[in-house]
């Protein structure tokens, strides 16, 4: 896969402040404010910095965090995990493979079959709806 790189200066134009934090700068939007923590549509939700596609609709699942909340990515080459030790925690950070976007964590107490949860920032996605 070929990696997206661009400077910071370029990543802000192209960004809304909040975008920028949160998938440049590792930030996180506030819980029960992200416009896909209670969206229902049927499609693909991509990387708002590249448009790589992340998730499908069929594995988003209500966690009840505020986030929205996948059990699997749409393939396991559409992320990268990384230990993240900040806030004093221990937790994965999951990230977009093609251009290293920050997008949220994962946790092992998701649903059943893959017991995980993708808790996901709504303003690192954008959403295709099915048969576009």
């Amino acid at each position: 896969m070929q990696k997206i790189r661009k400077s910071d200066e370029e990543w802000q134009k192209t960004l809304t402040p909040l975008q920028y934090e949160v998938c440049r700068k590792r930030g996180t939007e506030r819980a029960f404010t992200g416009e896909y923590y209670d969206f229902k549509g049927d499609g693909i939700y991509c990387c708002v910095c590249c448009g790589a596609a992340l998730f499908d609709s069929v594995d988003k699942y209500d966690s009840g965090t505020g986030w929205p909340s996948f059990s699997r990515p749409v393939s396991q080459e559409a992320l990268n995990e990384h230990e993240d030790r900040s806030y004093a925690m221990v937790r994965t950070e999951v990230a977009c493979a093609a251009c290293d976007a920050h997008l949220g964590h994962l946790f092992p107490d998701g649903p059943p079959p893959t017991g995980l949860r993708y808790c996901i920032n709504s303003v690192c996605l954008t959403f295709e709806p099915r048969g576009r």
